[in-house]
């Protein structure tokens, strides 16, 4: 299957504005944490409505760095979900805390019931994760925090785009918000991050700690003062962004809404086509909420296949479609079997074996979306246990209040 004919899942939309802002901040000699990385940060910051951004080198930094701040430490408990990737569980451990695993509810995010439960004397923070980008129940999350004076760190690594009842995530509630702008991600910079905040001094004290604890940051110090001095305040880390990276982001973020309305544009695609099949669920979606669509997770039930995930996984590879997995439940990995963490993700580790991402990306054309639904359309007609299935309409299966 030569690369011209295979899908992969994901694609990043780069286009000449992207390469010529790259060209200009190398002219300019200024490639490490400067004028762009601030001004992204601003136009950052003025997209989600939040009060700051701090622009990083990549979502775990902002993660930790947020966590870091906030003082979560040893001896402290961090509720977290047990589907998602291992980054947000290693920056809980990087501090000292012990992340502990709440399952997830039918939509795949943080049950709230299951939060309530997790709760103990240690508990200092809830860390959610907007799989796929589909935004959490954040008003339960919200309510949960404030009755037992906990604080609320968001992974929106999925989430650039979407909304949670009219407000941009990043913009909400919520203590910080660390955004991904991986290579695969809505948004990208090829690697990257940003933080929001709403607490002007949490904003300061992450951006002391993102670089290395020093008070005062280069380029601020070369232009206002344009001397040597400098003093490390805190013993922080190395998480800054350069301005090639910012260079990339301001310009995707300028085309963001675009590149969301064409993901949304597929994703209303893929639902028409896969609502009919009884063999597939459909993701999804949260009523007064915008998915910001980052993956198309299908469940397939496994029940009214012959094959399993993973040969349905090949068949669509041989097809020339790329496929993902998100994600291997964090209790599945060996190094966390080794944390003795407690057992109370039964609905995690059942949806798993039935998980599959299918190509969705903003680059996608009309013919390749027709392929990947053929595709499925095909292995599920092969693979049927039966021929009487058929569903009318899937919605009230996928609409969440």
């Amino acid at each position: 299957m030569s690369s011209e004919t295979f899908i992969p899942y994901a694609r990043p939309d780069i286009g000449e504005e992207e390469i010529r802002a790259v060209t200009n901040t190398l002219r300019s000699g200024w490639l490490t944490t400067g004028p762009v990385t601030f001004r992204f940060e601003e136009e950052f910051r003025k997209s989600v409505r939040a009060a700051s951004a701090l622009a990083v080198n990549s979502c775990t930094a902002g993660l930790h760095v947020a966590l870091s701040a906030l003082g979560i430490g040893p001896g402290d408990e961090v509720i977290t979900t047990p589907l998602t990737f291992c980054s947000t569980v290693n920056v809980i451990l990087e501090t000292g805390a012990k992340p502990v695993l709440a399952d997830v509810g039918r939509d795949l995010n943080l049950d709230p019931d299951a939060i309530r439960r997790a709760i103990t004397f240690r508990t200092r923070a809830i860390l959610p994760v907007h799989l796929a980008g589909l935004p959490c129940d954040m008003g339960a999350v919200w309510k949960i925090a404030e009755e037992h004076g906990l604080k609320v760190i968001e992974d929106a690594a999925h989430a650039a785009g979407a909304f949670y009842k009219g407000t941009p995530i990043g913009g909400g509630r919520s203590d910080a918000v660390a955004f991904s702008f991986y290579a695969t991600k809505n948004l990208t910079t090829g690697e990257g991050g940003m933080v929001t905040s709403p607490d002007q001094g949490l904003h300061e004290r992450m951006r002391i700690l993102c670089l290395h604890g020093i008070g005062r940051d280069a380029w601020r110090r070369y232009t206002k003062e344009g001397n040597w001095y400098y003093e490390v305040v805190e013993r922080g880390f190395k998480y800054n962004m350069s301005d090639i990276m910012a260079s990339i982001g301001i310009q995707q973020l300028r085309k963001l809404e675009r590149m969301t309305a064409r993901r949304v544009e597929i994703a209303s695609v893929y639902d028409r086509a896969f609502g009919e099949m009884a063999e597939v669920e459909l993701p999804p979606r949260r009523e007064n909420c915008r998915h910001c669509w980052h993956l198309y997770i299908l469940r397939l039930h496994l029940d009214k296949l012959s094959i399993d995930r993973a040969q349905f996984f090949s068949e669509m590879h041989a097809l020339g479609i790329g496929c993902s997995v998100h994600f291997i439940p964090i209790p599945l990995h060996p190094y966390y079997k080794t944390l003795n963490l407690a057992d109370t993700w039964a609905r995690a580790l059942a949806e798993y074996p039935r998980l599959l991402s299918i190509p969705l990306y903003s680059k996608m054309t009309d013919d390749q979306v027709k392929r990947v639904i053929e595709a499925v359309r095909t292995i599920v007609v092969k693979s049927r246990q039966s021929t009487s299935y058929f569903v009318s309409s899937s919605a009230d299966q996928r609409s969440l209040c």
